[in-house]
């Protein structure tokens, strides 16, 4: 061992992950430091992948060649497509794991990939010469040079569990902080804050009475995050159970405050206001009576349940005491209690968008070290990186995605272009073009982007161009298929719909809300018979058809939308401006552009504070 490599990730969680495959897939020697090789890709808080938003992500990365989507399809014990009641922008795809299983699938996809090696150990500080990263220093002293290095630590850096007045050092729970990092980088200019995430209690699921509680199955369809055929959920399937705080509940939690490391000083960091804990439910809701619980399964083999929604700081004897008050948890077992925790996290606006860091060549962060929160929004970023640091390494335009492209350009753009104020999660409303980036066609809209950068294999782009021709021949022979009243009028009478009195295209019918594709396979003949002819992925295409058809004219404005602001992403602005010399800007204006220098003027509309006549002001300055 020579203890030389083109890159180095730092930290085995979902952003080190698929920056380490990345990378290596694309040919980079990459070597991926973890504290425990038995943990790698270790699920901290809840046992799910996906949800509102984050389940675009996932089917992002799938579709650029990344490996969560495959990982959570293998080790998937429930599956729910969520918001189905309202628009297929909205859908979101999440998935229970089986929290055993996640790792080890992760495990045997590092394993298996070529140019990609482990190295157990803890990483103390950057090796730094001339303004650029060229390797690590570990905990047991090895020295190792790499070209590029990702910063990957999560919860890690300077990382603090709280449990009532008790503190731990820690980056989870019986795992140790790593401590070394921040401080070098504070001390050559670095900006950093802490912030606060928390995590609720594990119970055993033999204490449970679940009869108590309303039974939630999950779907049992086609649907999953990846876009290969061969990935397949093939776990046993568990349901998760719906129960409720009351009102003692919240007597029990409120005897406690005095001993939250919340509500006595004990925290100052900033925590996540969309998720908040028990604690801070009963005083920012205080008007509410009770408050949704999920009990969510740990595992297929496993009695471990997560108790979703009562995420706590509270001391252990608070905890129980609460949780004997719930139906269904009055003779409930803890395997370990909730807790807070503490830790570093860098001003994203430092980095590119490339997530390389402004300050240091070749030094890339990703993951919750940017502020975000969240599996998915760590493995989109850690995706980028890897791709952007063996772009560096053997030459080529950095990679990135823009905002109606993908909810990871959105992402990205948020933070380098914004920073953060609390823990950053992603939701469809941050998606400015959200109808455009759905998670039924994101192997349409990245896929070949991977392809041409060498991430995505030969395998992954046949599929899609596969899938994308028998699309375009299922919408060409709807859209032309001419209908008449006599084939049809009974069938639209007995399903609502108003009968015809002239023909019409298949497309017409399709259109109608009462209507869908397989519904009129049924009566028109020509039309099974087509779709019989697909035979593999036959339901994804339907379903993907079908959107297209029915919101094809919403698709079509926002893309014109879409293209008219972009012309702003083209008007490249880094470094032909000193905005402190143009006194026609405000003065935080002036501040602001400044900091951030912004690559684009489309970058700097976005950066709050920033005016359209600062815009404005800017565009004519520079001739346009």
């Amino acid at each position: 061992m020579d203890f030389k490599y083109d890159i180095i990730v730092i930290g085995a969680g979902h952003a080190g992950n698929e920056a380490a495959c990345a990378a290596a897939n694309m040919g980079s020697k990459t070597l991926l430091i973890t504290m425990d090789m038995n943990k790698i890709g270790q699920m901290s808080c809840n046992p799910a992948v996906g949800g509102i938003a984050k389940g675009q992500i996932v089917r992002e990365i799938d579709a650029l060649g990344g490996q969560m989507g495959i990982v959570t399809d293998r080790s998937a014990i429930q599956f729910r497509m969520l918001n189905r009641s309202k628009g297929p922008a909205m859908w979101s795809p999440r998935s229970q794991s089986d929290r055993q299983q996640f790792i080890q699938q992760w495990i045997k996809t590092i394993s298996n990939t070529p140019n990609l090696f482990i190295w157990q150990d803890t990483v103390k500080q950057l090796v730094l010469e001339n303004g650029e990263v060229r390797g690590i220093i570990t905990a047991l002293g090895v020295e190792m040079k790499a070209k590029c290095v990702v910063l990957t630590a999560g919860t890690f850096l300077g990382g603090l569990m709280h449990f009532g007045k008790k503190q731990l050092t820690g980056g989870r729970i019986s795992e140790p902080a790593s401590l070394g990092i921040t401080e070098q980088l504070i001390s050559i200019g670095f900006s950093t804050d802490r912030m606060k995430t928390g995590t609720p209690c594990r119970i055993d699921g033999r204490t449970i009475d679940f009869s108590k509680m309303a039974e939630q199955i999950g779907d049992d369809d086609f649907h999953k995050f990846s876009f290969l055929e061969e990935a397949k959920r093939e776990l046993p399937q568990r349901s998760c159970w719906i129960t409720y705080t009351n009102e003692t509940t919240h007597d029990e939690l409120r005897k406690g405050l005095s001993d939250s490391p919340l509500y006595n000083g004990q925290i100052q960091s900033i925590g996540p206001r969309y998720c908040p804990s028990i604690e801070t439910k009963i005083i920012t809701f205080a008007d509410k009576t009770s408050h949704q619980l999920f009990l969510e399964p740990e595992g297929v083999d496993s009695h471990e349940y997560y108790l979703n929604g009562f995420s706590s700081s509270l001391p252990l004897r608070t905890q129980i005491d609460a949780i004997h008050t719930i139906s269904g948890l009055e003779n409930a077992q803890l395997y370990r209690p909730g807790y807070a925790i503490e830790y570093d996290f860098f001003d994203p606006t430092q980095l590119k968008h490339t997530l390389e860091t402004k300050r240091i060549r070749n030094l890339f962060f990703a993951g919750q070290v940017n502020g975000t929160t969240g599996y998915e929004e760590a493995g989109g970023q850690g995706l980028v990186a890897g791709i952007n640091a063996h772009i560096n390494c053997h030459g080529g335009t950095g990679f990135t995605l823009a905002r109606n492209e993908a909810y990871i350009g959105v992402l990205i753009d948020d933070l380098v272009t914004k920073g953060v104020d609390e823990p950053y999660r992603m939701f469809t409303s941050r998606a400015e073009y959200r109808l455009l980036l759905r998670q039924d066609d994101a192997d349409m809209r990245l896929t070949g982007r991977a392809y041409e950068i060498g991430l995505a294999t030969k395998n992954r782009f046949d599929q899609m161009e596969t899938k994308k021709q028998k699309q375009a021949a299922l919408t060409g022979f709807i859209k032309n298929e001419s209908i008449k009243p006599a084939q049809i009028n009974g069938f639209l009478a007995a399903n609502d719909s108003s009968e015809l009195k002239h023909g019409c295209k298949l497309g017409d019918l399709v259109l109608r809300p009462q209507l869908g594709i397989e519904m009129l396979s049924e009566v028109i003949p020509a039309l099974k018979q087509k779709i019989e002819k697909i035979e593999t992925r036959k339901e994804e295409i339907i379903e993907a058809t079908e959107v297209l058809l029915k919101y094809e004219g919403y698709i079509e404005r926002e893309k014109l939308i879409a293209e008219k602001l972009l012309r702003l992403e083209h008007v490249n602005i880094k470094g032909r401006v000193d905005y402190n010399a143009i006194q026609s800007l405000s003065t935080e204006a002036r501040q602001k552009l400044s900091r951030i220098d912004p690559e684009t003027i489309g970058q700097a509309s976005r950066i709050p504070g920033i005016s359209p006549s600062d815009i404005n002001i800017l565009l004519v300055l520079l001739g346009r």
